[in-house]
């Protein structure tokens, strides 16, 4: 199934919050978190979380901020530190590693895109530009 088909699917869920998960919620959940917030509507809760989170990746704040999204104040999250039982939709974002599990049955769909981690800021860009197309269209923007 492609993206865009799980783009009519969200819509319809019309969620209240959505979780966007990789495994160190380092790279490109945290790319998410910060351009779904941009896009969102008012009253849609974003958040991110990892399997074995580590630490935002000083190229992903870049990316963001060359966008004008600032995500200086991310942290890297556990699914634990989030209100599991508020999440709508979880969107996983893992490509060539095993995704972490939602512990709840919610709406799951799956992006997969590759980590830049160790890709330069080119690779960081390319998925952020990824993100910004499919999270533009998600939300109407």
């Amino acid at each position: 199934m492609n993206w865009q088909n799980d783009i009519r699917q969200i819509r319809k869920l019309n969620p209240k919050h959505i979780l966007f998960m990789c495994v160190q919620n380092s790279a490109r959940s945290q790319l998410a978190e910060g351009i779904a917030r941009k896009y969102a509507p008012p009253g849609v809760k974003i958040s991110s979380a990892g399997s074995s989170p580590a630490f935002v990746r000083p190229q992903a704040i870049e990316a963001l901020a060359e966008i004008g999204i600032d995500a200086s104040t991310h942290t890297s999250k556990t699914v634990a530190d989030i209100d599991a039982e508020s999440v709508d939709a979880v969107i996983t974002l893992c490509a060539e590693e095993v995704c972490p599990v939602f512990p709840r049955q919610v709406a799951k769909f799956h992006w997969p895109l590759p980590d830049p981690a160790g890709g330069g800021m080119e690779a960081f860009r390319q998925v952020r530009d990824e993100l910004v197309l499919r999270l533009a269209a998600l939300f109407d923007q």
